[in-house]
């Protein structure tokens, strides 16, 4: 594709004036070959696949970074569901393989490593539960380890032993990470229809059909569309769709070029390029407000989220045949000073937030719940959320972070991109007989699709 001078000087100001950047070059390394007996030779193994692999990728994304003027954020590592690889070991824990995955990610010099993951739409192997019961002290005991766990599908139901084990895991991460106001549960994300090359962390793992190594890459652009809708002030939606859908062809245009350049460099795969308006902390990139909404959370935020979701999906894959991952809009509460704003003003609940993510990329994102909310009640927001994902055949996840003794009104700070976020009230009715019941949904009509 050439471009001419206005589309290079338009590129540059999304750049300079816009807050375009690249959020993340993920490397996905499979690591199914590190399997042994030996839960120490399983580690040293995985150690050193990784450092071997993606001993450049951070040197890589540095130059990049400085020869397109493009800014790239974050240099990540997601590998092979650690429950997949580890099943051979001889072992009642796999904290030993996560401490390898941060020595190695470390080594490299990514920001994190995402895979502490387990796959249990259906239920669980013996290695997926020692993968599950090994959760709170990986996070605990390692500083960039992210970990993921699918509990349901469309073609596989929803696995309520899963969702209720999560819901314990939460509360225990959260203990064991009190001491950074529970932390590890920022790291940790429970999953409804994964996908397998999502290159954003807490939820990236390297799926089982994905090649040896390959390099996927997120980008983010909501002030470059906040920018762009200021043009076209007092236009129907149909143009404001429309808008968006040209601005997000010129962002996955950026993405594009970064991603192959990176894979040349690296001598691996192009994967995909996940274009996901992911949050900024930018006061003022508030894209919703500038639709028409006073304020995120009040009427009609849905129904705009739903029309640019939609349209960014168009406009990337109008400029990419390798659109993947999650792509569409993120809504994280911490790491997005307007989802904050609209937290604060008490304009948005988490009851509002979930009927968001019917439409929006993931789901329930960095929400920051009272430290005394129950087991059951986070297995039943998880159970919720995954419902949506299973019934509308789409990814949803649940990421909320129960802080031990905070409560409504008070406010936790995890810094850099994680952000801060207000304490968001949970509704105290009790779910536990049904969270309790355990067994399967079963998957819906819809997963009938043969």
């Amino acid at each position: 594709m050439l471009y001419n001078t206005n589309d290079i000087l338009e590129t540059t100001r999304m750049i300079t004036e816009k807050n375009l950047d690249v959020r993340t070059i993920t490397m996905g390394i499979s690591l199914r070959d590190c399997a042994d007996p030996d839960v120490t030779v399983c580690a040293r193994k995985i150690y050193d696949k990784i450092t071997r692999c993606a001993k450049d990728l951070v040197k890589v994304g540095t130059n990049l970074e400085a020869e397109l003027g493009v800014p790239i954020i974050h240099k990540r590592i997601s590998v092979t569901p650690i429950s997949l690889v580890g099943e051979a070991c001889q072992t009642d824990t796999y904290v030993p393989l996560a401490k390898a995955l941060d020595d190695a990610a470390k080594a490299v010099g990514v920001n994190f490593i995402g895979g502490f993951s387990a796959l249990v739409e259906k239920g669980c192997t013996h290695g997926d539960s020692i993968l599950i019961d090994s959760i709170p002290e990986a996070l605990a005991t390692t500083d960039i380890v992210c970990s993921s766990v699918a509990v349901g599908s469309t073609k596989a139901g929803i696995n309520m032993n899963a969702v209720r084990r999560m819901g314990e895991v939460v509360k225990r991460t959260a203990d064991l990470t009190r001491d950074q106001d529970a932390l590890g549960c920022a790291k940790l994300v429970v999953f409804c229809n994964p996908v397998q090359d999502n290159p954003f962390m807490a939820g990236a793992f390297h799926g089982v059909t994905e090649p040896e190594t390959v390099i996927n890459v997120g980008v983010s652009g909501p002030g470059v569309v906040k920018h762009a809708l200021e043009g076209c002030r007092g236009a129907d939606i149909g143009v404001v769709a429309e808008t968006i859908k040209k601005t997000a062809f010129k962002i996955t245009r950026v993405g594009q070029l970064v991603t192959q350049e990176a894979a040349k460099r690296l001598g691996t795969q192009f994967g995909i390029i996940d274009l996901s308006l992911a949050p900024t902390p930018a006061v003022g990139d508030h894209i919703l407000e500038e639709i028409g909404l006073e304020c995120c959370g009040a009427p009609g935020t849905t129904a705009a989220l739903a029309m640019l979701n939609d349209a960014v999906k168009k406009g990337g894959l109008m400029a990419s045949s390798y659109v993947g991952g999650l792509s569409g809009a993120f809504i994280p509460v911490s790491e997005d000073a307007g989802m904050i704003h609209a937290v604060e003003q008490g304009c948005l609940t988490i009851e509002k937030l979930e009927a968001m993510t019917c439409v929006c990329s993931v789901g329930l994102d960095m929400i920051a719940i009272p430290g005394d909310t129950t087991a059951e009640t986070i297995s039943a927001i998880i159970a919720d959320e995954s419902a949506i994902g299973m019934i509308n055949n789409k990814t949803t996840a649940v990421r909320v972070i129960p802080v031990p003794g905070k409560s409504v009104g008070d406010k936790v700070e995890f810094g850099g991109l994680l952000g801060y976020a207000p304490i968001i009230a949970v509704n105290t009715f009790k779910p536990d007989t049904f969270i309790h019941r355990g067994g399967r949904i079963p998957a819906p009509v819809r997963s009938l699709t043969n």
